[in-house]
């Protein structure tokens, strides 16, 4: 088990939570998403590394952005 964290930038309710761990739970081997609103990180549980790009891909279609690292 991978746990993959990131900052998503933009949320600022439930419904960004809700929209954020419905894209980036879709994706291919994530077993879990965890969403903290307060500060905007992302924890994502995983059977192998999930791609960067995947992950971006994902938070981008729910309409946020990951915060550079």
């Amino acid at each position: 088990m991978t746990t993959t964290s990131i900052t998503v930038t933009g949320m600022t309710c439930q419904h960004c939570v809700n929209a954020v761990t419905e894209e980036v739970g879709a994706l291919d081997g994530v077993t879990g998403v965890t969403v903290d609103l307060a500060t905007g990180r992302v924890d994502v549980e995983s059977a192998a590394p999930v791609p960067a790009d995947a992950l971006a891909a994902a938070v981008d279609e729910a309409g946020y952005e990951i915060a550079p690292s």
